[in-house]
């Protein structure tokens, strides 16, 4: 009788632990599919890391002020409020035609191709990305830490292009300008 409970106590802790292993290992995949995602992004020229599934909130520093744009729970957009750093209680006002316009531009610049690529070479003033007007960050969905930031550079000499470098990047590359002024347009 002895040898049978022992033997079923014995089997419930190989299972768990088999189970243990299975968690383990999917969350292992899961992070890999993850970081795959973000190098088959980049591989296929995209600006973003993050297809705008997985994107919870961006980010528009412009003029001194902060915007944030967040999902809420049911993975509508809405404009979170400006920002100055002194100001106290703000709103989070829902508007569906807001949610409607802010989807569109974030699906848009979600789609944005790097066009050209440029060593920075140490000297990023050349590209107006030394003290950039404006600064754009994208996160996860529900993560903290910005998934990547971005300096808005100059617009290039064919007035088609704009400068950008993400941060931690040893190049510029450039996008096609009406991405920014679409994001620019938001906030005005």
């Amino acid at each position: 009788m002895r040898s049978a409970a022992r033997k079923r106590r014995l089997a419930a802790v190989w299972l768990l632990f088999a189970a243990l292993v299975g968690v383990i290992v999917a969350l292992e995949l899961g992070e890999r599919a993850g970081a795959s995602h973000a190098e088959d992004r980049a591989a296929a020229g995209f600006l973003l890391p993050l297809a705008l599934e997985q994107l919870g909130a961006l980010e528009l520093a412009h003029g001194g002020r902060l915007h944030r744009f967040e999902r809420d729970g049911a993975g509508v957009w809405f404009h979170h409020g400006v920002h100055t750093g002194a100001e106290g209680a703000h709103a989070h006002p829902a508007d569906a035609a807001l949610a409607r316009r802010l989807e569109t531009a974030f699906a848009a610049f979600g789609r944005t191709r790097i066009e050209r690529r440029f060593r920075l070479d140490g000297r990023p003033e050349r590209f107006g990305v030394a003290a950039p007007g404006t600064v754009v960050l994208v996160y996860r969905a529900g993560e903290p830490r910005p998934a990547a930031q971005f300096a808005i550079g100059d617009v290039a000499p064919d007035t088609f292009s704009r400068y950008v470098l993400q941060a931690g990047s040893g190049e510029v590359v450039t996008i096609p300008n009406y991405q920014v002024e679409n994001l620019l347009a938001l906030i005005q």
